[in-house]
């Protein structure tokens, strides 16, 4: 195996992985797709082919992530960020689908990039086995130093959940599952639970909307190509609730 490929071996660490040739050229190839998936992006503010429909709430007390019960020093759960929590689910309802909710959630967890735009954003599974076993670990690879070490809190059959790592732009949670409404129905949400990792990134994330903005294009277009990988359509598009929580905030300090 040559440095810089994946291993199953889940010692390694992200914090000790080292790129190599392999993943130059893969950081090359992501520079040629960077202005398609800019352009894709941007397509979908001026005229999405999804109807994305918007609300926005004040959060509390109850948007708090599920506890972290097994802790470690290279974790960086939410209480370690910066400014505001933002509580975020992107649902869409897929109709006439080929998979069930399980079959969906197992093909995104074995490969996360088929419902990614070329050149924003890439997972690389530099200790995953593609499973997504708890303790498994990838990197989100975007262009600048916006690279951000995940690993998996929890698995079952039909969701996974992230965690994220010291070095993240984010510090919290997100979670990918789906469940079948009937026999060719089936509801796929990412639920995210997140502040800025650092002040810096609290600047970009929040003061200046930057991140935010970007991880709302982010998902809601995983959520329409969840919907195509299921092999079904999204006749109501994809709902997108954003509860945000001014930190510290009263009750919400006191839960955490």
């Amino acid at each position: 195996m040559t440095s810089g490929e994946s291993t199953l071996d889940t010692t390694l660490h992200t914090s000790a992985w080292i790129p190599g040739p392999s993943q130059v050229v893969r950081e090359a190839l992501m520079l040629t797709q960077l202005p398609r998936g800019v352009a894709g992006l941007l397509w979908r503010c001026v005229r999405p082919d999804v109807a994305v429909h918007v609300r926005e709430e004040i959060g509390d007390h109850r948007d708090l992530p599920p506890h972290l019960a097994d802790a470690t020093e290279r974790d960086q759960p939410i209480e370690h960020g910066y400014g505001p929590a933002l509580h975020r689910e992107f649902r869409v309802r897929v109709v006439g689908t080929r998979r069930r909710a399980a079959e969906l959630i197992d093909a995104i967890a074995r490969d996360m990039n088929r419902a990614v735009v070329p050149g924003v954003a890439r997972f690389d599974y530099v200790a995953c086995s593609g499973a997504m076993a708890v303790g498994e670990e990838l990197v989100v690879r975007m262009l600048g130093p916006w690279d951000g070490p995940v690993r998996v809190l929890r698995r079952d059959e039909t969701s996974f959940r992230l965690g994220t790592l010291v070095g993240h732009l984010e510090a919290g949670q997100i979670e990918f599952a789906a469940r079948d409404l009937d026999a060719d129905t089936l509801e796929f949400t990412i639920t995210t639970w997140a502040r800025a990792g650092d002040r810096v990134a609290d600047v970009l994330y929040t003061r200046l909307g930057l991140g935010k903005q970007i991880q709302y294009l982010l998902w809601v277009e995983f959520c329409a190509r969840a919907a195509t990988l299921a092999g079904g359509r999204a006749p109501d598009g994809v709902t997108v609730l954003t509860r945000t929580v001014s930190w510290p905030d009263g009750d919400f300090a006191e839960a955490v």
